[in-house]
């Protein structure tokens, strides 16, 4: 006996509850680990910098929690400073006899073109509580003379 359909949308409605069903388990599942950094998916991230200038520096500033400063790379050549790492963190939970353990891991790079006024002699890193501050001196510039035309 063949089921009668009374709404023929009923079908493709049921369909997409079913689909979106399906995948909302991999997304929406709270997680044990209440300060776990949940948007990070991938093996890639990318850290949100913080870029601010003074009369006599740059200061780049990038988020990187959990990773370990061993495992950054700051380098600059041709105007071009590149952050490179690598986040690799292990949260072990134990509790009413059960066992888990997650392992969260990604690399990251970042390049920043940097203007002829910084001085790659005059630069320091600092990692502290999670970010990396890169301190970028400037160089002396010359300010333009004003030359009087003699008559």
């Amino acid at each position: 006996m063949n089921p009668i359909l009374r709404e023929p949308t009923q079908l493709f409605s049921r369909f997409q509850q079913d689909f979106n069903n399906l995948f909302r388990s991999f997304s929406e599942q709270p997680s044990l680990f209440l300060d776990e950094d949940t948007n990070v998916i991938t093996s890639q991230w990318i850290p949100p910098a913080n870029i601010s200038e003074t009369d006599d520096q740059f200061v780049i500033s990038v988020d990187i929690p959990g990773v370990n400063a061993k495992d950054v790379e700051v380098t600059m050549d041709n105007g071009i400073l590149s952050i490179k790492g690598e986040r690799k963190v292990e949260k072990r939970d134990d509790r009413n006899g059960y066992h888990r353990t997650e392992c969260t891991q990604g690399s990251f790079y970042r390049r920043f073109s940097l203007p002829d006024s910084a001085d790659p002699e005059k630069i320091v890193a600092k990692d502290q509580d999670g970010v990396l501050t890169i301190t970028l001196g400037k160089r002396q510039t010359s300010k333009p003379k004003l030359i009087t035309i003699q008559s």
